[in-house]
């Protein structure tokens, strides 16, 4: 598979290092609950109280409720689903999501992100959204996928009149929190804000999370071309169910699987590898073609059927697995799906 490049000279320039005319893109390092709902509440208050902005809050499960009822209660303590000082109900311009199930997949997160901000942005207010996809608990694979995402952020929004907060707890790796600082123009600390002199350009950032792909035991290999691309889908069915896959599991795993081949054959030189193998509680499979990826961003938006640009299939594979990585290497493309056995 094979994705157009697109200019990136632009996206070197940080992001606003303020709400100002385009992307203000910040990070909240929080070391307690207070300290967190504190943050997140008064950045949502600023936009949502006194602006009357949109905002979307996407964050674990566990702290929805505590934030929903801090936030409507105000400052004051007072209940403020009555309009606010803009005639808008604060209630009904907050929309609520459960991070853990709407990020599963970290690689669905951005495009959740710009249709948010795709619907809401305007001259008059700008979307505000807070994003946390990364909590303590999280595999490495899963981890680094999120620190891309949350690095493509400033890709995606570049130039746009955008606000992405981005709390991360204070007890995730060192390793972790470095990259947050890498990622952000601007992080909050002990209720500071200032300046990180670490931010990086994205693609720097998101090339550094290209590691090795770790090397399956004993794998089961198919190779494949145009004409056995329906012996590919029937052969990775047999497979996930003698795994035991649930049959509407494997319904996703047969689409994502069948994008996949499909576009080796169409983009990737028209044939392809396909690697299966289970991984604890996952099963994993690979397509490896003549293909390279030229677009970091393919993929994280919702494809428009009327455009003739790519990214239907990855973002279809996005939607469908718990998991994807994507590497280039050496005269070829590796694409890794992985879907858990519930």
């Amino acid at each position: 598979m094979t994705t157009h490049s697109r200019t990136t000279t632009y996206f070197r320039q940080p992001p606003d290092r303020g709400p100002g005319s385009g992307l203000f893109h910040p990070a909240l390092f929080y070391r307690s609950d207070q300290e967190y709902l504190d943050g997140v509440c008064r950045f949502l208050r600023v936009a949502v109280h006194g602006r009357g902005d949109r905002a979307l809050v996407a964050v674990p499960g566990r702290r929805l409720e505590p934030l929903r009822a801090l936030f409507e209660r105000g400052e004051d303590g007072a209940e403020h689903g009555r309009p606010n000082g803009t005639g808008h109900d604060v209630r009904e311009r907050v929309t609520w999501v459960d991070m853990e199930e709407a990020g599963r997949n970290p690689g669905r997160v951005l495009s959740l992100f710009r249709e948010f901000a795709d619907r809401h942005e305007n001259s008059e207010s700008r979307p505000v959204i807070v994003g946390e996809p990364l909590w303590v608990g999280r595999g490495p694979a899963e981890t680094r996928e999120a620190l891309r995402h949350q690095a493509l952020v400033n890709l995606a929004f570049a130039g746009r009149r955008v606000s992405v907060l981005c709390p991360y707890d204070a007890a995730l790796s060192e390793d972790v929190l470095t990259q947050a600082r890498r990622i952000h123009p601007v992080v909050t600390e002990g209720g500071i804000r200032r300046i990180s002199r670490d931010y990086a350009d994205p693609l720097d950032v998101c090339a550094s999370f290209d590691t090795p792909l770790p090397e399956p035991a004993d794998p089961f290999v198919i190779d494949f071309g145009e004409h056995e691309l329906a012996l590919a889908r029937g052969t990775a069915e047999d497979w996930a169910s003698r795994c035991g896959l649930s049959p509407a599991r494997r319904t996703d795993w047969l689409l994502a699987i069948g994008e996949a081949t499909g576009n080796s054959v169409r983009h990737g030189g028209g044939q392809g590898t396909l690697r299966m193998w289970r991984s604890g509680n996952s099963l994993v499979a690979e397509i490896r073609d003549g293909g390279r990826l030229t677009d970091p961003l393919v993929g994280r938006r919702r494809p428009d059927p009327r455009s003739p640009h790519g990214g239907r299939g990855v973002w279809i594979m996005h939607q469908l697995c718990d998991l994807v990585e994507m590497r280039n290497e050496p005269g070829a493309l590796v694409l890794r799906l992985h879907m858990t056995v519930d």
